[in-house]
């Protein structure tokens, strides 16, 4: 079994994330956002989705971006072909 990085609960179904290099474990979906989804600097909500960059800034929406003073915003998502 392996422990849970976020919370510590030992779970015999625990996963693995690879991002970025490091290996994280976790027992369940929300932990693993808790611990690895970025924050909105607007509005404080966990950015699940794609959200929008801006500058070095992360909103989880265009709203919140604008209400920043954001005017380019970079959407990393392409379209396809």
């Amino acid at each position: 079994m392996a422990a849970c990085e976020t919370c510590g609960n030992d779970y015999h179904m625990a996963f693995e994330v690879h991002a970025q290099g490091v290996v994280h474990t976790f027992d369940c979906f929300e932990c693993a956002i808790q611990k690895m989804a970025p924050i909105c600097e607007h509005c404080g909500c966990r950015i699940i989705g794609h959200g929008v960059e801006a500058g070095q800034h992360w909103f989880c929406c265009a709203h919140c971006a604008r209400e920043e003073g954001a005017t380019a915003l970079v959407d990393h998502v392409e379209a396809p072909a």
